[in-house]
């Protein structure tokens, strides 16, 4: 029997002194960090939870950790282009929708989708476009936490692709900087970061209201009523809005419409989904849209020499959006060389 215990002790010292240390870590980049009555866990998204013991919001189980970091936020913005001449006075109007114009997969990089059905919806809560929306980290507002798709309704809450739902973002509760975008309109961000909380209901980050400080300068046009909107005219999405880039922008969707077989820059019925769509209303015609680039460049507030060739009317952010994918760049760049090269053929014959 004593050598038997005397085994027991020997094999039993063996195993802890050969026993593999446990750390915290995560499996993947799906993980995170949170902290908690002076306890810090590291997890993974998707680990099954057997509760055991739950304190400060963490739960612990058998060797898992699975902590809700859904959080939910309902920005408000206005684009200038669809509200500068509206149908109903604070609404934006909807003639794309109306006219079956947006796309089920959202212009951006992240390709998002929504059901058709999204688009039958008439009314306030009506979409007008596909928006874009980022987070940025509260330290380095040039550092994109999380980003994505969602849809714009006439009274300016930015929604889920559901069409009426809050946007619910994976992420943990923190601080950040919230930035909100338009394929051509220049983007915006909040001066300051925001608090984004786990609650029963969303963060509201307000762009149309006067109070809602942004980043930089001169960020957001004022509307007659007093509210704020985004920035129309950047119809080449580089971040300004000029008279050469934008007008080239115009050009190109006009010259490059197919039922425009003489590809006159006159033409006035280019219909559909366009990016030199400046109002957003199923329409490009040169004398519209150019005429409201130029307005804006001229009445511009840091132009105070109403000049018309004013190159600096920039989207006040400290590092653009990646909402166009390198795929989408090269082929705007594309149509852009073949535009300029048919007009420039048209000129040499006449």
């Amino acid at each position: 029997m004593k050598t038997i215990s005397t085994l027991l002790s020997l094999s039993l010292v063996m195993f802890l002194s050969n026993a593999q240390s446990i750390e915290k870590f995560s499996i993947d980049s799906g993980g995170a960090s949170v902290t908690a009555g002076g306890i810090q866990m590291l997890y993974t998204i998707g680990e099954v939870n057997v509760q055991e013991l739950s304190a400060g919001g963490i739960s612990v189980s058998e060797g898992f950790i699975n902590a809700d970091l859904k959080i939910s936020i309902n920005p408000k913005l206005f684009l200038q282009g669809p509200i500068l001449n509206p149908t109903n006075a604070g609404l934006m109007n909807d003639d794309l929708r109306a006219s079956g114009y947006i796309p089920t997969t959202s212009p951006y990089s992240d390709a998002a989708t929504c059901n058709a059905s999204v688009f039958n919806v008439t009314g306030t809560n009506a979409i007008v476009d596909w928006v874009w929306l980022e987070l940025r980290d509260k330290t380095d507002n040039t550092s994109v936490i999380l980003s994505q798709s969602a849809l714009l309704q006439r009274d300016g809450d930015v929604v889920a692709t559901d069409g009426v739902s809050n946007i619910n973002l994976n992420v943990a509760s923190d601080d950040y900087f919230v930035v909100v975008n338009h394929k051509n309109h220049l983007g915006i961000m909040t001066n300051t970061p925001v608090a984004i909380t786990r609650s029963s209901g969303p963060s509201v980050i307000d762009f149309t209201d006067v109070n809602t400080t942004t980043y930089g300068t001169q960020a957001q046009a004022t509307l007659t009523s007093g509210a704020k909107a985004l920035w129309a005219g950047d119809v080449n999405g580089d971040g300004l809005v000029n008279f050469a880039g934008d007008v080239n922008g115009v050009t190109t969707d006009i010259i490059l419409f197919s039922a425009n077989t003489d590809f006159n820059t006159n033409y006035d019925f280019v219909n559909g989904y366009f990016k030199s769509d400046v109002f957003l209303d199923g329409n490009v015609s040169f004398s519209n849209e150019v005429n409201q680039i130029l307005l804006s460049v001229i009445l511009y507030p840091l132009n105070t020499g109403f000049n018309s060739q004013y190159n600096l009317f920039a989207e006040q952010l400290p590092s653009p959006s990646a909402l166009r994918s390198t795929a989408q760049l090269s082929l705007d760049q594309l149509r852009l060389e073949r535009a300029l090269e048919i007009i420039e053929l048209i000129n040499n014959n006449n």
